[in-house]
């Protein structure tokens, strides 16, 4: 038996080794400009970030009882529910089509080929959400201002990016049931820790030791089940999200991320009828959307997730104009719930790019296809944050005028982000031109920020708003930098010059 295991380790090494040998290696030139960037990052962005963290009062004080192992439970069980979700677009087994392609026409077993990838991207997924844990709570928070408090808070950085790590492995090779087991599971541990960590004698660094057990133990143990899954998974469905995959990293290579995110949209099904009344004339802009969007149930539910979650944030951000985190949070949940609440954006977008087959009456077209985005959009925000005013009015500001209208501000900014990042098509040539400075070609972050620059805008936009004098000059740069945004994404479309 041991024979045979490593004849098949050493038939697996020797495919990766042919495989690693081809001619489309990166080259030393391209591994030194890598180095080069993260240099430069480190440089002048996270350095002064930590000495500005170091210096400065943290923004989220977790030194009352028990809120740092509230908090601790609440980011380790968010961050299992991405990790799984995350899994089942795009897992650790997902590999080159062709490398894919060659181990399954032979007599290997998947834990052959499967289990050493699966291994190793795990190791780096847990090392580098170990160190992206840290950081964020050395910049966000207080707890690595006492000593005491630094070893539980990186125990709980570590279990909470092994819990993750095994996750992402789980939520590719398990069925949605056993996913939602695990979601629930999870959900239901860290409302039991919680409970548990405020009732010990050290509410603070007991706390977060039980959180770090609890997550280190959870993720053995998954660790254990998801590996010896790894024998049944379906490789049909492996080599389907392997080509995908390869498809949608060509396309960010080539500067098309949102051609790569078109590749994850769900297929729209059922309900075709009910685009159309019984005497057969299609029905309202308004009941056209919601039929659309009950059509991906899924992108839908994640939408009212995001919409009511954001109106919740802004309702607490805008709170006196004061709350700058929450308030960007709440922004940019808003704007990415924005574009799930459909296919009408898509759907606007092809219509405006093509104008011979649909006709030119864009403005008939924009109110069909930007009626319920906003309507949507409006609403949500308005229920997350009416129930987040509710739950806290006693405590509320004193102006509640200038925090609705604030609020409708960022929901003004925020449609106009997001009707200029939808209306986006192929790559501009000229932003590929190099831009010469003294710390080298920056012509790579012209192209990332055409890529974000709907989040770029609400995140500015935010910002800006915030440092408005007044609710009403807010709301008037809101609406100016949505204009903006809607002529821009007009001018994309080649529907004005």
């Amino acid at each position: 038996m041991r024979a045979a295991e490593a004849d098949a380790g050493d038939r697996v090494r020797a495919v990766w080794h042919r495989y690693s040998r081809r001619g489309d290696r990166a080259s030393a030139g391209s591994r030194a400009y890598t180095a080069y960037l993260v240099v430069l990052f480190g440089a002048f962005f996270l350095a002064p970030a930590l000495h500005a963290a170091g210096t400065t009062p943290a923004l989220f004080s977790l030194s009352a009882p028990g809120a740092a192992t509230s908090v601790s439970c609440a980011f380790t069980v968010t961050l299992c529910w991405s990790a799984q979700l995350a899994g089942r677009f795009w897992g650790p087994l997902v590999l080159q089509p062709f490398v894919l392609h060659v181990f399954t026409s032979t007599d290997l077993p998947p834990t052959a080929y499967l289990g050493g990838a699966a291994r190793r991207r795990l190791m780096y997924a847990g090392t580098a959400l170990l160190l992206a844990s840290c950081a964020a709570a050395y910049l966000t928070t207080d707890l690595f201002d006492d000593l005491g408090t630094v070893p539980p808070a990186v125990a709980v950085a570590a279990g909470a990016g092994a819990l993750a790590a095994v996750a992402w492995l789980w939520g590719q090779v398990r069925t949605p049931r056993d996913n939602l087991v695990l979601a629930s599971a999870a959900g239901a541990t860290a409302l039991l820790v919680t409970l548990t960590g405020h009732r010990v004698p050290d509410a603070g660094t007991g706390g977060l030791w039980l959180v770090a057990v609890a997550a280190a133990a959870t993720a053995v143990v998954l660790a254990r089940a998801a590996f010896r899954s790894l024998r049944t998974v379906d490789l049909a469905r492996l080599a389907r999200e392997s080509s995908r995959a390869s498809q949608a990293q060509t396309y960010v290579l080539t500067g098309t991320l949102h051609h790569a995110l078109d590749l994850y949209r769900p297929e729209p099904r059922g309900f075709t009828s009910a685009l159309f009344r019984p005497d057969g004339r299609l029905r309202g802009h308004l009941a056209q959307g919601a039929v659309r969007a009950l059509r991906t149930p899924g992108r839908t539910s994640a939408a009212a997730l995001l919409l009511l979650t954001g109106g919740a944030l802004l309702a607490a951000g805008t709170d006196g104009g004061s709350a700058l985190p929450l308030w960007a949070a709440g922004a940019c949940c808003v704007y990415l719930g924005s574009g799930r609440v459909g296919e009408t954006w898509r759907g606007l977008r092809d219509e405006l790019t093509l104008p011979p087959l649909f006709g030119g009456r864009w403005r008939g077209t924009l109110a069909r296809g930007l009626t319920w985005p906003a309507a949507a959009v409006t609403a949500g925000t308005l229920l997350g944050g009416g129930a987040a005013a509710a739950t806290r009015w006693p405590q509320y500001d004193a102006h509640p005028a200038d925090t609705a209208l604030l609020a409708a501000a960022t929901v003004v900014l925020v449609l106009g982000a997001r009707f200029l990042r939808e209306m986006k098509s192929n790559l501009p040539l000229s932003l590929l031109l190099p831009v010469m400075t003294p710390f080298g070609d920056l012509s790579g972050l012209l192209v990332v920020a055409w890529q974000f620059d709907g989040l770029v805008t609400v995140v500015l936009g935010t910002a800006l708003l915030h440092a408005a004098p007044s609710a009403p000059v807010a709301a008037a740069l809101a609406a100016a930098t949505a204009t903006c945004c809607a002529w821009t994404g007009l001018r994309r479309t080649r529907s004005v010059w």
